[in-house]
């Protein structure tokens, strides 16, 4: 199935059997009005079987079977376990509704946007806050003005947490929840060039992006670490209009899936790129694994050039 002949009440599979899988992708999808939930995949039969029954769809972990009967696929697995997944949805012909990161490697990147382009389906990654409208707002603002800078902070405490999983653990806040602070800055500040980066406690990274407009940059700070009395999430930009702050919306992920649902069939049925596709998900890693590097060097690093 090609981008041009996508249906426009699309059938889904969910992969993935973890918390944000059940809560959000199956629970979204089953409840939107033109999509469908047609089926679970998951590495563990049992646990697949589990969830399907709970929405009433058959659940497996034979993901060819299942993807014979889809039009598209919402991944909720870690980033490692995403990329093989995508590469065989898209070479059947299936349209992508992906998690950030898209890898945890610009090679792993660059193999789920070689897939989608091969196969010409259509690609979201679901950057959780630009599918909600105070963001498109704070977005269409920002680009009225000639802008300075921004920041980020995004504090939290995983532990004991329903996310508190192997992979964000071994990764750290830097994997799990830069990507949402640069799906933000990016589009409002520009592409970033280069990246200084400081540790803190526990897995606590301060960042310093520089932007491709001489004089723009922003600062990052993420953390799944702090103290809960510590928490909370703000984005801003400053500049010739003053300073633009966002604080987003963390309670409305199911309404925020159903609107990316909305946006992947637009894209499937129109063949025209999302600005959340795998391209920009790619942009992302790329801007992560240099701070991975200016971390290790404490130099400033630049970004590779595409």
């Amino acid at each position: 199935m090609t981008a041009s002949s996508a249906p426009s009440d699309m059938r889904f599979a969910v992969l993935g059997t973890g918390h944000w899988a059940r809560t959000v992708h199956a629970t979204a999808i089953a409840a939107h009005p033109t999509a469908e939930l047609a089926g679970i995949w998951g590495r563990d039969a049992e646990k697949a079987a589990a969830i399907g029954a709970e929405f009433d769809v058959p659940g497996t972990d034979d993901l060819a079977a299942l993807l014979d009967r889809v039009d598209a696929v919402a991944v909720a697995v870690p980033p490692d376990v995403q990329v093989p997944l995508a590469e065989q949805a898209a070479a059947a012909g299936r349209h992508l509704l992906l998690e950030k990161p898209i890898g945890l490697t610009t090679a792993d990147a660059d193999r789920v946007v070689t897939a989608v382009r091969s196969a010409g389906v259509a690609s979201v990654v679901f950057f959780t806050f630009r599918f909600q409208a105070a963001t498109t707002t704070w977005l269409s603002q920002a680009a009225r003005t000639r802008l300075a800078g921004g920041a980020a902070s995004w504090l939290s405490a995983l532990a004991g947490s329903p996310f508190d999983s192997a992979w964000r653990r071994e990764h750290g806040a830097l994997w799990d929840i830069g990507p949402h602070a640069l799906s933000l800055l990016v589009p409002a500040l520009g592409p970033v060039v280069s990246v200084q980066a400081g540790a803190g406690a526990g897995d606590t990274v301060h960042l310093v992006l520089q932007h491709a407009t001489p004089g723009v940059a922003s600062t990052v700070t993420l953390s799944h670490s702090v103290a809960p009395l510590a928490t909370g999430i703000e984005f801003s930009v400053h500049g010739d209009a003053g300073r633009l702050v966002l604080l987003p919306d963390t309670e409305s992920a199911v309404e925020s899936l159903s609107a990316a649902v909305d946006q992947l069939t637009a894209a499937a049925v129109t063949g025209g790129e999302h600005p959340c596709d795998v391209g920009f998900g790619r942009e992302v890693v790329v801007v992560l694994e240099t701070a991975v590097r200016a971390l290790a060097s404490g130099c400033r690093e630049p970004v590779p050039a595409r």
